[in-house]
């Protein structure tokens, strides 16, 4: 019978404890819910989101910028396919000789004339030249200056004839240059020179699209009949004179 205040009060004490506990934890729970610690945590969570709001913007941008270019390049690809422009043919048809001859120290002056077939192949684009010349070697090496030409634009599917002027000018060879023409026209009637043409092209298709540019380097091998002596017309063997049919026998190696 003493025991039992004793009892009570164990039980008096547990509850005042756990009151205690509890109020300590409300204490906690108010301290952190309601007097600024839930706002100084709630403004860092909108730090956050604001941080992960602008990285899921970058990261769409990108997306969308990677797929912009995948379109781009697939619509190129596509339209090239489609248009996909060749090479312009080219071939010389006729040759005229005014002069030729040779001089110390070795020097050669010439002035010849070529009519040159130019054939855009492509029915969907046109072509146009720009800084174009056009010069003649014998041997590897020059006996005519440079000869600027005009620009030149080609229709889609057409044929151009050009018929430059060259020479005029007296150029220095070497004396085995200078006297191997002067063998060839006298010993053969025979004289193997090179036409070249070298400029730069660029394509345009229909809709405007313009491709960027291209160096052209054109060189026509040319066996002439040509004796010393000789002024005028010569003839230009094993080529085709027919400029109406596509100049297939012995074109001219083209390089773009």
């Amino acid at each position: 019978m003493a025991e039992e205040p004793k009892v009570g009060g164990e039980e008096t004490s547990k509850m005042t404890s756990t009151t205690t506990v509890d109020g300590g934890h409300k204490g906690k729970w108010r301290r952190r819910w309601g007097y600024g610690g839930w706002k100084g945590y709630n403004g860092g969570h909108k730090g956050d989101e604001k941080g992960y709001v602008a990285t899921n913007i970058w990261r769409s941008i990108s997306q969308f910028i990677l797929i912009l270019l995948v379109l781009v390049a697939v619509i190129a690809l596509i339209l090239w396919l489609i248009y996909r422009p060749h090479k312009p043919k080219f071939n010389v048809v006729s040759a005229a000789v005014f002069n030729l001859s040779t001089s110390t120290p070795p020097f050669i002056s010439t002035t010849m004339q070529f009519t040159v077939v130019t054939r855009n192949p492509n029915d969907r684009a046109s072509i146009y030249y720009d800084r174009l010349s056009a010069f003649v070697t014998y041997k590897n090496q020059m006996i005519t200056p440079h000869l600027t030409l005009p620009p030149l634009h080609q229709r889609k599917d057409s044929t151009v004839l050009m018929s430059p002027i060259l020479g005029g000018v007296a150029v220095p060879v070497s004396l085995d240059v200078a006297n191997d023409i002067l063998m060839d026209m006298e010993g053969y009637g025979l004289v193997q020179l090179r036409l070249v043409l070298q400029g730069r092209i660029k394509y345009k298709a229909a809709g405007g699209i313009k491709t960027s540019h291209y160096d052209l380097y054109v060189s026509c091998d040319m066996l002439l009949g040509l004796k010393k002596g000789m002024v005028g017309q010569v003839p230009l063997l094993n080529s085709n004179h027919d400029a109406d049919q596509d100049q297939d026998h012995h074109p001219c190696k083209v390089d773009t």
